[in-house]
């Protein structure tokens, strides 16, 4: 499996991990270590020695309860950060954003993956990626950021997830982006409740056509901290823990603010994958 970023091919045949890279004041773990664009580079550069595959760049929180940001703060943000990465790196720099104006001035500063929480359903946003060429992930999300998590209902998430990701990959390939450039993420956190993305983690494998690659981001969220009782600072080894089961499950990149410890779990689940399809194959 690969995943087409502009004019490389991320190679997917075992899961990569995606840093995080969050340049905000107010994201939920990290918020301010990172507003500095020394420091964001700095830290984006350690992330690929430590393993990532992919670096992504936000400069919006969209933790539960998130202000919105302007395109301007959002621009200055990020724009200094992609432009240096990209300079610099051989992976993919992904910008995590939902303004149609952001991805195109991100593109054009180096920017080869465009992540959206929104999944490209913000007016200009489907034809702003289609005409980039960059790749896309598609997020499932309940409402925004603000209220999302204002009891959150489902009749059947993981098929209500389902149903609305391949809805989104068809509006893609709609628009002009093959299936090749296309990942999905169902959205661990973002308008749901524990049950809610236990079910979803549990039921990875089924969330997407085989060939469309699943992301899956669960580093230190509150699905976390309420099955571990630990704060946000304190979350690594649950994090970890899902992030491996996520890559047993079938995730293809896996999102995570602690890259190296990551990295290492994800060899370990798939060094088992591999051994579990060679027992079924004997």
């Amino acid at each position: 499996m690969q995943l087409a970023c502009r004019d490389r091919l991320l190679d997917l045949t075992e899961p990569v991990v995606m840093g995080v890279l969050n340049v905000t004041p107010d994201s939920f773990s990290d918020g301010g270590r990172y507003v500095e664009t020394s420091s964001a580079v700095e830290r984006g550069l350690q992330m690929v020695e430590e393993g990532a595959g992919i670096v992504d760049v936000g400069g919006e929180s969209t933790r539960p309860g998130a202000a919105p940001v302007d395109i301007r703060e959002e621009l200055k943000r990020v724009l200094p950060v992609i432009e240096q990465l990209a300079a610099r790196l051989s992976v993919p720099v992904s910008v995590d954003t939902s303004k149609p104006e952001v991805m195109r001035a991100a593109v054009a500063a180096g920017a080869s993956l465009i992540n959206d929480v929104r999944a490209l359903e913000a007016p200009g946003a489907l034809a702003a990626a289609a005409e980039s060429r960059a790749a896309v992930c598609l997020m499932h999300m309940r409402g925004d950021p603000g209220t999302m998590q204002h009891d959150p209902r489902y009749r059947d998430v993981v098929d209500e997830v389902r149903r609305y990701l391949s809805a989104r990959v068809e509006a893609c390939r709609g628009a002009g982006i093959g299936a090749g450039r296309i990942c999905v993420d169902p959205g661990i956190g973002f308008g749901k409740l524990p049950e809610h993305n236990l079910a979803l983690l549990a039921a990875l494998d089924r969330l997407a056509d085989p060939a469309i690659p699943v992301l899956v981001g669960v580093s230190r969220k509150s699905l976390v901290g309420i099955i571990t009782g630990r704060p946000a600072g304190q979350r690594l080894a649950g994090s970890i823990a899902f992030a491996a089961l996520a890559a047993m499950r079938g995730a293809a990149i896996v999102r995570a603010h602690d890259v190296a410890a990551t990295v290492d779990a994800i060899k370990v689940a798939s060094a088992l994958r591999r051994a579990a399809r060679e027992v079924e194959q004997a």
